[in-house]
């Protein structure tokens, strides 16, 4: 069964940091493209960051790791802003197949 975990949101203060992890089941995590997705309040969700994209920091706040070791992805956020308040999903896409799996979504809320 393909699962993929998500942890660390949680409520933080403006101009926090945190770490968010992913880990997925070794069967998807070394065949597919990881990324980690983002869902603000009235806006679609929208892709962040990931192993595959062309620049893994956004706007410098944000950085995507991985550890293949624990089949684990990260994503740092520096600087939060309120505006970063959202649901933080992890993804990964199937790189022969095309499939998508999707985390359950861990919420992050950022008090100005």
């Amino acid at each position: 069964q393909v699962q993929l975990v998500e942890s660390g949101g949680g409520l933080v203060q403006a101009g926090g940091s945190l770490r968010l992890s992913c880990v997925a089941s070794a069967s998807i995590f070394s065949d597919s493209a990881m990324a980690w997705y983002r869902q603000t309040p009235g806006k679609r969700r929208e892709m962040i960051a990931g192993n595959l994209a062309t620049a893994n920091a956004v706007g410098g706040r944000i950085i995507f790791s991985s550890d293949n070791a624990k089949n684990t992805i990260y994503l740092h956020v520096n600087s939060l802003k309120p505006e970063d308040t959202g649901v933080y999903y992890c993804n990964a896409r199937e790189l022969v197949s095309g499939h998508e799996y999707w985390g359950q979504g861990t919420q992050v809320t950022v008090s100005s």
